[in-house]
């Protein structure tokens, strides 16, 4: 007579049911983890520039990272491309929230900085005009930004910010500091802001680092401690190639535990020879009524 199969225990039927579930969320979480990879590919080969704009002396870089968890993707951006006078312009920025909507609406600022930097005089026009064009679309987001030109004529760098993260700045001399230039509101929040404007001549070889506060900031790691460091690494790689400057900044995230996601801008330029650039830094002169900032040479 063939033996019968005991009946399986209630515990056991819990043991199945329980295993059930975790699959099914470990299938799940790998699905999540490759849908954010994907997203994460699509933003870097759709909506961010596949190159950046070089001239003789002055060559740029930059990198991007997802979060690290989750799909908190979509808001953090750079750019970079020339102007009809034959100068370049540079940007990076954060726009609030990350999500499809934040991702669009990246897009539009990326796009409309573009249009009225072809017709603006100075980084601070090209952010007030395009604060007031983002207000008119009201989507209800805002972007921190830091919008930058270069003269080759000049050896001269301007640049403007709107609420964005500090830049940082080094010199192959082993001096460096933080470019922590007066600034305007965030865009999209007030019409008819101002932002004044920031004149550096690049007259030393060295490199112009601009981060977005998931590199530098994470939910137990102070922003000033990763600005503190994002300066000794800049300081140390000033006179590399600007992708092993950016490589080295974008490392500073993880150990910021970061939960957003980053991206870095380096502009390493060969200099115009002497000292001009240090005693710059040291008083850089500001447009539009602001007060010169005082930085560390470190």
């Amino acid at each position: 007579m063939p033996r019968r199969r005991p009946p399986r225990s209630a515990s056991a039927d819990d043991l199945l049911a329980t295993l059930g579930r975790l699959t099914a969320q470990a299938r799940e979480g790998a699905e999540k983890q490759r849908a954010r990879v994907e997203l994460a590919e699509a933003l870097q080969r759709e909506m961010l520039p596949a190159r950046l704009p070089q001239l003789p002396g002055l060559r740029a870089a930059a990198t991007y990272a997802p979060a690290r968890h989750g799909l908190d993707i979509g808001g953090d951006w750079y750019d970079g491309f020339p102007l009809p006078d034959g100068s370049l312009a540079f940007c990076i920025g954060d726009v609030q929230g990350h999500d499809v909507e934040a991702a669009a609406f990246m897009g539009q600022i990326r796009f409309g900085l573009r249009a009225v930097a072809v017709h603006a005089a100075d980084p601070g026009e090209v952010l007030s005009r395009a604060n007031d064009l983002l207000l008119s679309v009201d989507c209800g987001l805002f972007a921190t930004c830091t919008f930058l030109r270069f003269d080759p004529a000049t050896w001269e760098l301007t640049s403007a910010r709107a609420g964005h993260v500090p830049a940082i700045w080094a010199t192959t001399d082993g001096r460096f500091g933080l470019a922590d230039d007066p600034g305007g509101l965030p865009l999209g929040i007030v019409p008819g802001e101002e932002y004044p404007v920031t004149r550096r001549r690049l007259a030393m070889a060295g490199a112009f680092a601009l981060v977005t506060d998931g590199v530098v900031e994470g939910p137990s790691f102070p922003m000033e401690a990763g600005l503190t460091q994002v300066m000794r690494l800049v300081r140390a790689n000033a006179d590399s190639d600007p992708a092993a400057v950016a490589a080295a900044a974008m490392s500073v995230a993880e150990l910021t535990g970061h939960t957003d996601d980053s991206a870095v801008l380096v502009l390493r330029f060969d200099g115009a020879g002497g000292q001009e650039w240090v005693k710059r830094e040291r008083g850089a002169r500001v447009v539009a009524g602001a007060r010169s900032p005082a930085l560390s040479d470190g």
